[in-house]
């Protein structure tokens, strides 16, 4: 894409992408610097806890090719504990930097609504269901899911 000074630019990694479209574009990031750095914090527990955790307990619970006890214990755990922490964040607002949809809950929300597959259980965790259901009605999200759905579901296509 076009970068900041009119030059093209390469941007890697997905934290780094959604910055620089939610600054590019003035959405999704808050109205104040306050916001900002709210979503901020919120991005980065994502892509150093939830993202990192929730893909290890899906490898060890469903597609390792051994049986590890240790390894699915630990990561169903972990999990469990940052969406604990989740909970608790969502019980004082909407979303998850406040009380306006940003990119932390972007990319929570896709790691999140597979909260089956890493094997948790929602019935102590209310704000954070809330959100899930809240995030996932929304229509550009819908519309994001409905994207190649069919080879979410073939367990050969990740192959």
């Amino acid at each position: 894409p076009e970068g900041p000074d009119g030059a093209p630019i390469h941007i890697f990694e997905s934290g780094a992408i959604l910055q620089y479209l939610a600054r590019k574009t003035g959405q999704f990031y808050g109205q104040t610097a306050r916001d900002r750095i709210a979503v901020d914090q919120w991005l980065m527990w994502q892509m150093g806890g939830v993202g990192p955790m929730a893909g290890q307990a899906h490898h060890f619970l469903k597609f390792a090719p051994e049986d590890i006890p240790y390894a699915k214990n630990r990561y169903r755990a972990e999990v469990a504990r940052l969406y604990g922490v989740l909970d608790r964040q969502l019980a004082q607002s909407d979303y998850v930097a406040g009380d306006f949809y940003s990119i932390a809950d972007m990319a929570l929300w896709g790691w999140c609504s597979l909260w089956e597959g890493q094997q948790q259980t929602l019935e102590d965790k209310p704000h954070f269901t809330r959100w899930l259901e809240k995030v996932g009605a929304r229509e550009g999200v819908q519309r994001g899911r409905a994207l190649h759905a069919d080879k979410r579901r073939d367990p050969t296509a990740r192959k």
